[in-house]
């Protein structure tokens, strides 16, 4: 992170990180990442329930994720913030590593060349 952040900035931080903490609002962002869809889509391709589906996507459309669009009786979504797939490859580039080195560190591990 660039500079000092006050208290009040590393508390949104902090929430804004919380809301991508929870695997069903990943599954969503990911059903998304080739476009616009609306929930009954996204209710299948997450095998979520709607209820809970649309509680999620509304979770991630207030903290600016994802945006909405209503058109007559279907509401469709789409991402807001690209950003977010950037964030998500650093974690899982970042997990990666992390994962070899630990199997490389276990007996029987593949040896470091």
């Amino acid at each position: 992170m660039k500079g000092v952040l006050s208290e009040e900035a590393l508390e949104l931080v902090a929430r804004r990180f919380a809301v991508l903490g929870e695997p069903m609002r990943l599954r969503l962002l990911h059903a998304l990442m080739d476009g616009e869809r609306n929930v009954t889509s996204l209710v299948e391709a997450t095998g979520g329930q709607q209820a809970n589906v649309s509680r999620h996507l509304q979770t991630l459309a207030q903290a600016g994720f994802v945006r909405r669009r209503r058109s007559g009786l279907q509401v469709y979504y789409s991402i807001a913030d690209p950003d977010v797939f950037r964030l998500c490859d650093i974690v899982c580039g970042g997990l990666e590593k992390h994962l070899s080195t630990q199997v490389r560190a276990m007996p029987g591990g593949v040896e470091k060349d």
